[in-house]
């Protein structure tokens, strides 16, 4: 049965986000001020009869045409940064030109979705001027041709390949960490066992604290420790539930001796730095009051991470596990069968990281002898 820690919070880097140049067309003003307030250098043409009252009319219907204006400030504001990063004149941005907000369309977008609210905006804040709306059906035809490209772009590389943890990472997660601290044992376990388990980090972590439940997660009970026919010991993780498993079907990862990495080791640290019951989770930790804590995924990675950028080595992901373990026995000549039936992988997603394994081969050749 099986074994929790403590960890500072890494700070989020924070960014700094662009202004606009600053210019006496676009005072400062709130969001929903903006279409009427931020102005262009060009004249608009008359929009009605050269009478005050009738004039008078005509803005305050102006203002009230939309009740909620403030959702155009973000896009009003992108496209005059992308004018001022380009170095559009004033003259040519209101009105605007087809080529101009095609070339916005391209430029902007967090997602398709995003560019056609910030277009929509666009043409909000060019009708508020006393312009005409700037794009014609054959316009928005020719641009929504483009953000459909865009879309099938970004679904075909929806889930990049995850950059994978090399043995001198994981060494240095190791010698990072304090394993008698129970926070850190455990983060070593699941890093140890998702290497060379080769397991989905939703596999040894969860969501949240409240997430967790025996009918889905690791507990204590779940591990098992045990010798093979050549009576080299090993231990046997019974997932409750899996990824790739039916509904109620048990999937079991098998873990090996693994030298001074080794995840037998890791697990027997962890049951000794935090005895817990057999219902409770098997990556756990105990806070300062003593209450069994299962691991957060966000916890995790947190503190992996800190001790990674602190290497030089950037971000990772829990996923990059998984894949560095299966690269690492890959580099071992292990069959890929094996492989792929150790980690449970379908055909097709496993021919993927066989893919990528060429990239990051010499990482692993180069120490997998001295395991």
């Amino acid at each position: 049965m099986l074994p929790q820690v403590q960890i500072t919070h890494a700070h989020p880097t924070s960014r700094t986000p662009l202004h606009t140049i600053s210019s006496p067309l676009r005072p400062p003003c709130k969001a929903s001020e903006q279409i009427f307030l931020w102005r262009g250098v060009n004249s608009p043409p008359p929009s009605t009869i050269d009478n005050p009252v009738i004039q008078l009319i005509a803005s305050r219907a102006s203002c009230a045409s939309l009740r909620d204006t403030a959702s155009y400030g973000a896009g009003l504001r992108k496209f005059h940064l992308f004018c001022d990063i380009f170095s559009i004149p004033e003259s040519n941005r209101l009105p605007a030109s087809f080529e101009l907000l095609h070339s916005f369309a391209l430029w902007a977008p967090i997602s398709v979705s995003v560019a056609q609210k910030y277009l929509s905006a666009i043409r909000a804040w060019h009708i508020a001027q006393g312009c005409l709306p700037p794009l014609s059906d054959v316009h928005h035809d020719r641009i929504n041709w483009s953000l459909r490209g865009l879309e099938n772009l970004q679904s075909s590389r929806r889930k990049p390949l995850r950059p994978p943890i090399t043995l001198p990472m994981l060494t240095a997660i190791k010698d990072s960490l304090l394993l008698s601290d129970p926070f850190d044992a455990c983060i070593w376990a699941m890093a140890s066992c998702a290497f060379f388990g080769m397991m989905r980090f939703g596999e040894v972590a969860v969501s949240s604290r409240a997430a967790f439940t025996a009918s889905k997660h690791l507990t204590r009970a779940n591990a098992f420790f045990g010798f093979d026919l050549r009576s080299s010991p090993y231990a046997r993780l019974d997932l409750p539930s899996a990824k790739t498993a039916r509904a109620g079907e048990i999937q079991s990862v098998f873990l090996n001796e693994q030298g001074d990495l080794c995840p037998l080791a890791a697990l027997h640290n962890l049951a000794r730095i935090v005895p817990a019951l057999g219902s409770d989770p098997l990556f756990s930790w105990r806070d300062v009051r003593g209450d069994i804590r299962p691991m957060a995924k966000v916890r995790a990675l947190e503190r992996i991470n800190s001790i990674l950028i602190g290497h030089g080595w950037g971000t990772s992901f829990g996923h990059s596990f998984r894949i560095g373990g299966a690269s690492f026995y890959l580099a071992k000549k292990v069959d890929p069968e094996i492989v792929r039936i150790a980690g449970c992988w379908k055909s097709l997603a496993y021919e993927t990281y066989i893919r990528a394994f060429e990239q990051i081969s010499s990482q692993h050749m180069a120490n997998a002898s001295s395991l």
